[in-house]
């Protein structure tokens, strides 16, 4: 019997690209996470590909006794029960960089459109005001010449610092894993503490994994330490920052604004008070999906899976299980 890959059917992947990359010699099933299809399909499965929809707790790792890989489609990871994973010895690996250029191409968006107030300016040519109606006092700011604050230089962030000095901004970065001095010459940024990060940005953005130690790292001391012509910027993971912290920062003029492309719950309540402000733009958790990242998606996870099937160590186990 050929090894069975269980791929989870989630409308962020195609399965036309999947089915075009997959390899050859494998059993593929495709599922909805959670569904009875799903669950019939574990116990013969020896590689689950997915976003991290399904739980995967102790019991679903007795489920799937021949499970030798999960291989995610995401950078993230949060969702992931690592205790149950360790306990169960299944290596977790993440998509290996796979959407780090959509990310931080994203965050970069999210920093033009604060400065240059898009969202406004868009409103106002649609409602026929032009400029808006007072624009003598209309502040829009260029990113050149700016310093942006890093908080986590993995893949992701040392993209989005590359395309920072590229719009001639000075880049500095706060990670637990410093660079050593001539790494962070030849990427041309310098390692801050995070309060001298907060205090000295005028752009602060947010590239760190959801963990214990990072749920809630930016609240209201972090934020209070920001200037008050900062704009902070989130494509990692909502709760990362404390968002009733941010709303009041927001309101009560502590930092100029904010592009939020993640939140605490997903999708967000309706009454969700930061809707009601017009300093953040907000996009939808799609910073990462893109179609340019579909296949490079899934070349990665079926390279990791065929070097599973060959007797290799997985490439991208997540930290707290290598």
């Amino acid at each position: 019997m050929a090894p069975r890959i269980l791929v989870t059917a989630n409308p962020l992947s195609s399965l036309d690209v999947m089915r075009e990359l997959a390899p050859t010699g494998f059993d593929i099933v495709v599922a909805p996470a959670g569904s009875p299809e799903f669950h019939a399909a574990l116990a013969e499965t020896e590689y689950l590909v997915g976003l991290g929809e399904a739980s995967m707790d102790a019991a679903f790792y007795r489920a799937s006794p021949k499970l030798k890989l999960v291989q995610l489609l995401s950078a993230g990871y949060d969702r992931v029960d690592i205790p149950a994973a360790r306990d169960a010895r299944v290596p977790v690996c993440n998509n290996g960089g796979a959407n780090s250029v959509a990310v931080s191409e994203h965050a970069m968006l999210l920093m033009l459109a604060v400065c240059r107030r898009l969202t406004w300016l868009h409103g106002n040519v649609v409602a026929g005001r032009w400029r808006g109606n007072d624009v003598a006092n209309v502040r829009l700011y260029e990113l050149h010449g700016r310093t942006l604050g890093i908080v986590g230089l993995g893949t992701i962030g040392k993209k989005t610092a590359r395309l920072a000095k590229a719009f001639g901004m000075a880049v500095q970065y706060y990670d637990i894993a410093r660079l050593t001095e001539d790494q962070a010459d030849a990427l041309g940024v310098r390692f801050r503490l995070l309060g001298e990060l907060l205090r000295t940005s005028d752009i602060v953005t947010l590239h760190v994994p959801l963990t214990p130690r990072t749920k809630h790292m930016i609240g209201a001391a972090e934020l209070g330490l920001m200037q008050k012509t900062a704009y902070l910027i989130n494509t990692s993971r909502g709760p990362v920052v404390d968002e009733k912290a941010l709303h009041a920062a927001l309101t009560d003029g502590t930092i100029a604004g904010a592009g939020l492309d993640v939140f605490d719950q997903e999708p967000p309540p309706a009454d969700n008070p930061l809707f009601a402000l017009d300093n953040v733009i907000l996009t939808p958790h799609y910073a990462g999906p893109t179609w340019d990242n579909q296949y490079s998606r899934f070349r990665n996870a079926f390279d990791n899976v065929q070097r599973v099937a060959r007797g290799e160590a997985p490439l991208w186990v997540i930290p707290e299980l290598r």
